[in-house]
C-alpha cells in the first residue's frame, strides 16, 4: 500500500518503508548508483535519489522513522464499532438502497462518533483498514440463506464422499444463447458510444446443456450438448427429460465410473420418468442444489466466461454462426482444465481426496 492511500501511517508500513530505507543507506555507503539501488528495492529512482539527498545531508540517523505524521482520529476499536454499523446496511441508517458512499459513511461517523471528517478522509480511512470500492453480487430475496450454507455443507460432503467411492462428482446446468450478443468493454473515441450492428428480427435461440466434471487425480472435464430451436412455435424449445437421460448416458460412457450428480430444481430435472430411470442406473447417484443458489453451481462459471469472452460484442449472421462461435469457446475451455477447476473454485465447494 502506497503514501497516497494511507499506507505510510500504519506501524508495519513505517517499519517496512524504513527497513528499505536503511537498505538504501548501505548501498549508498557502497557507491552503487541511484537506478541499481531502486531495481533491487523495487521502487522508484525519485525516491532513492530524494533519501541520498537526505543522507547526504545528515547521515543514516536522518532515514529512520520519524513517526506518524498524524494519529488517525477513530481508534481501532472505534473502526470495529463502525464496521458494525455498516454491516446493518445503507437500509437500517435511513437510505432506500443498498449502497455505501463516501458520503453516506461520513455521516454515519458524524452521527456515531461526532467527528466531522472530509470525503478523501473517508476514503483513506477505509482504504486503510481492508475496504475497497466494489461491485456488489446479486442475491435473490427468497433465498435461504440457512438453507444455502447446509445445501453448500452437503455438496462438500458430497464431494468428499464421492473422492472416497472413486466416483465423478458432476454438475449441470442449462442455458440459452440468442443471436442478440452480451455487451463488453471496448475502447472508442471520447465522446462517441460504440455501436454494435446487431439482427433485431432474429428470435432463434440455442439451448446447451454442460456437465462440469471432477474427480481428484484426474483431469477435469467439461461435457456438453446443444440443442437448436426449430422455429415452430409449438415445437419444444427447451431440454427434455429424454434429452437429460442421453447426455448422462453419454457422460457415464466417456467418464468410464459411477457418477454423483448435482443440479437445480428445474421441473425437467424433478420429472417422474427422469426419476425412475434414475433409480434403476446403479451407476448414477442425483442431489439437488438449494434454491435460488446458483453461485454453487460452476457450470455458471462456464457460463460467464462464454458471455464475457467469445460471444460478446460479436455480429452474428446466421444461426450457424452463433452455434459455431459457442462451440469453439467450449471447445477452448475444455482444453484447458485450469478454467473448469477456476469455476470450482469461485462455489468454495472442496473436493478432496480420500
Amino acid at each position: 500500500m502506497r503514501y497516497p492511500q494511507g499506507g505510510g501511517l500504519t506501524p508495519e508500513r513505517q517499519q517496512s518503508r524504513e527497513e528499505l530505507r536503511l537498505q538504501a543507506a548501505e548501498g549508498f555507503a557502497r557507491g552503487e548508483a541511484s537506478s541499481l539501488i531502486a531495481k533491487v528495492l523495487r521502487v522508484s529512482v525519485r525516491s532513492v535519489q530524494r533519501w541520498r539527498r537526505t543522507w547526504d545531508e545528515d547521515g543514516p540517523r536522518a532515514l529512520r522513522s520519524q513517526g506518524p505524521a498524524s494519529l488517525p482520529r477513530l481508534s481501532e476499536k472505534q473502526f470495529a464499532q463502525l464496521e458494525a454499523e455498516l454491516a446493518k446496511g445503507p437500509v437500517a441508517h435511513g437510505w432506500e438502497d443498498q449502497r455505501w458512499t463516501l458520503a453516506r459513511v461520513k455521516t454515519v461517523i458524524g452521527r456515531r462518533f461526532h467527528l466531522t471528517y472530509t470525503i478523501q478522509g473517508v476514503r483513506k480511512l477505509l482504504i486503510r483498514n481492508g475496504w475497497s470500492c466494489q461491485v456488489p453480487a446479486r442475491r435473490a430475496m427468497e433465498r435461504n440463506d440457512d438453507a444455502v450454507r447446509l445445501g453448500q455443507g452437503g455438496v462438500a460432503l458430497r464431494g468428499r464422499l464421492a473422492a472416497a467411492r472413486g466416483t465423478w462428482l458432476v454438475f449441470e446446468d442449462e442455458a440459452g444463447f440468442s443471436m442478440t450478443p452480451p455487451q463488453a468493454k471496448t475502447w472508442s473515441q471520447r465522446g462517441r458510444t460504440p455501436v454494435v450492428r446487431v439482427r433485431g428480427r432474429s428470435r432463434r435461440r440455442i439451448s446447451i446443456a454442460a456437465l462440469t466434471c471432477y474427480k481428484p487425480g484426474h483431469r477435469s472435464r467439461l461435457i456438453y450438448r446443444p440443442r437448436r430451436d426449430d422455429g415452430q412455435h409449438d415445437g419444444r424449445k427447451s431440454f427434455s427429460w429424454c434429452d437429460y437421460r442421453y447426455l448422462l448416458t453419454a457422460a457415464h460412457q466417456q467418464l468410464g465410473g459411477p457418477i454423483v450428480l448435482v443440479w437445480d430444481n428445474l421441473n425437467v430435472h424433478k420429472a417422474a420418468d427422469l426419476r425412475e430411470w434414475a433409480e434403476t442406473q446403479d451407476w448414477l447417484t442425483v442431489y439437488y442444489l438449494p434454491p435460488y443458489a446458483p453461485d454453487l453451481n460452476p457450470v455458471e462459471g462456464i457460463w460467464s466466461l462464454l458471455r464475457r469472452g467469445w460471444l460478446s460484442n460479436v455480429a452474428f449472421s446466421t444461426p450457424e454462426h452463433l452455434v459455431q462461435t459457442i462451440r469453439r469457446g467450449l471447445r477452448h475451455i475444455q482444453y484447458r482444465s485450469h478454467l473448469i477447476d477456476g469455476c470450482l473454485a469461485e462455489t468454495g465447494l472442496p473436493i478432496r481426496p480420500a
